[in-house]
Formats: C-alpha cells, sequence, structure tokens
C-alpha cells in the first residue's frame, strides 16, 4: 500500500536499516528495527488513512523507536514529543511568551530595548514557540511525529488534541493565526496501557499492539547489533534470556513485568565484554548479572530461590 506526496511514494517496508552508531538528522543514535508483517501494514494503514497509530505494548519492546525507523526509512524529519504528567495538550502546538512580551514591554518603558525589540512587542506572533506538532503542520513535507507515553498525561490530554489530530489544524488563541497542516503529518502515538483512554480518542486513531519479538527475532536483534559476536554465544544468550522469560511468565502471568529486549541488549553488551568461552561458562545454568535484567526485589528473590534450587 503506498500514497503518493508530492510525487514521492510513501510505503514503509521495514527493510531499510541504519548503519550501526549512523545518528538522525536531530542528532539521535539510530538502530536496527525489525518490525513483524503486521506492525508494518499498521504503519501503510496509518499513512494511507491519515489517521494516528496508537501503539500499545510491553514496556521496552520497541514501541517508540518505531518512529525513528518510520523516519529513517521514508527520509522524513522526526518530531518527537515526550509526554510527562505535567505535560498539556497544547504544548505540543504551540506555548505563547506572555512572560517574556511582559518583561519586554518593561524595558520598553524604560528605554532599554532597541527599536527593533521594541517592534517585536508589537508583534505576538514573535512570542510563540511551536511544539513537535506545530512544527510538523508548518512543513510542506510529511513530518513523522511520535508522541510517548501518552497515557503519562492528564486523563483530559487526549481530548484536547481531538480537533488537532482530527481536523489536522489548531488556532492560536493570543495571535488568532489559524495553523492548518500543509501535509499530514505520520503521528504515532505510544501506551504502556496505565490509564484508560478516551472513547472518543480511541475513534479517531487506528490501533495495534505491538507483540513480543520470537526467538528468532531476537536473534536477527542480537545479530545486527553485535555483528561481530560468536554464534554460540547469541544463542547461549537468547536461550537464557527465553527461559528466564517463560518462567515469569508463568509466575507472574500477562499482567507482571518481564524481562524485555532492551534490557536483553544490555543485558548481552556486558556479556561482550569477556572472551567467549568465559561468557558461555557464567551462562552455564545460571543467569549472571541478573540485576541488569530484573529490576523487581520479588523477581531478585524468585530467581535466588529457583536458582538455589529450593523450589
Amino acid at each position: 500500500m503506498v500514497q503518493a506526496v508530492g510525487g514521492k511514494l510513501l510505503e514503509y517496508t521495514g527493510k531499510v536499516q541504519p548503519q550501526l552508531g549512523e545518528r538522525g538528522a536531530n542528532g539521535q543514535l539510530l538502530y536496527p528495527y525489525f518490525p513483524n508483517p503486521e506492525l508494518v501494514e499498521a504503519v501503510n494503514l496509518a499513512i494511507y488513512l491519515e489517521r494516528p497509530l496508537l501503539l500499545k505494548g510491553e514496556p521496552g519492546c520497541g514501541k517508540t523507536l518505531l518512529a525513528s525507523a518510520v523516519a529513517y526509512e521514508l527520509d522524513l524529519k522526526l518530531e518527537a514529543w515526550y509526554v510527562k504528567s505535567t505535560s498539556r495538550a497544547r504544548d505540543g502546538l504551540y506555548i505563547y511568551d506572555a512572560v517574556g512580551r511582559l518583561r519586554d514591554a518593561q524595558l520598553a518603558t524604560s528605554s532599554r530595548l532597541t527599536p527593533e525589540q521594541i517592534l517585536r512587542i508589537d508583534d505576538p506572533t514573535s512570542y510563540v514557540r511551536w511544539g513537535p506538532l506545530g512544527r510538523a503542520f508548518q512543513q510542506q513535507q510529511r513530518t513523522v511525529v511520535l508522541i510517548d507515553e501518552i497515557d503519562k498525561a492528564d486523563i483530559d490530554f487526549p481530548n484536547d488534541l481531538l480537533l488537532e489530530l482530527d481536523q489536522k489544524q489548531f488556532f492560536v488563541e493570543e495571535t488568532g493565526q489559524k495553523i492548518e497542516a500543509k501535509a499530514a503529518p505520520i503521528v504515532l502515538i505510544t501506551s504502556n496501557d496505565e490509564k484508560d483512554l478516551p472513547d472518543a480518542f480511541l475513534r479517531r486513531c487506528l490501533f495495534h499492539y505491538v507483540e513480543f519479538p520470537s526467538r528468532e527475532r531476537l536473534m536477527e536483534i542480537v545479530n545486527a547489533l553485535f555483528p561481530t559476536s560468536p554464534e554460540a554465544l547469541v544463542k547461549q544468550a537468547i536461550d537464557s534470556f527465553w527461559r528466564l522469560r517463560e518462567k515469569m511468565q508463568q509466575d507472574k502471568g500477562e499482567a507482571g513485568k518481564k524481562v524485555s529486549t532492551s534490557e536483553l541488549i544490555d543485558w548481552f553488551r556486558v556479556l561482550r565484554r569477556y572472551p567467549e568461552d568465559e561468557a558461555l561458562a557464567k551462562l552455564d545454568g545460571k543467569i549472571p548479572y541478573a540485576g541488569v535484567l530484573l529490576k523487581r526485589w520479588d523477581d531478585h528473590l524468585r530467581y535466588l530461590r529457583q536458582s538455589r534450587g529450593c523450589e
């Protein structure tokens, strides 16, 4: 499925990968990303329908990295909006520096500004600072916009973006400007499901659950990130990781936190510090450096009991 924009066909395949150490236009370090066919299809549907794609899945399964992968392959600019508990929906559109304008007005009365700076006071648009979505709307070419962890914000946050995401426009109240998207952005929204999202917001989105990678896909990821690693070490590390994850699945069910892809990468990076034979010896029936993988005290206790044969 493709869509032509300005004579350019947009279709995400997941097959175009950055080189190790390569950085994006924003200076961020890029990593290989290996989506399954269902995720590729979901991205292309979002591109075609010009709808936001809401991504859910376990923490650390790669939801956030997808935006960089899409922007890299399609050669588009990436605008990232990392939501916090204090974030407001308008922050992603624009911030109006009313305090700065008042300060400048006070300085002007004391003749401490140049004529050019005084003219700026009379232009309210000069005090507008655009947010990630506001900048994307003003680009001639489509932009990939990441709204990361939208469920961190207040429950009203998603509802306050309905008009902007649906009609691709917004108003700057302080200046009266109407900003309409010159090219509909490709919006990817992630959620860790910490709170329910409003139905009105969900209706405007496409949805995809990012499944945890298969054992074979994990090997592909590790080999891509550590291309010179011995095959035996990669296999043994993945097998040990997979057994640990399956055991956590049995003990904790679907709701509990399990070891993730990002933790596997950190753990394997630690193992690679050692010669192959020494690293393999550390993996012989054990999980070395468990603190890289297990982040909860009850998980540590459970692992220690199991490793001592108490269970």
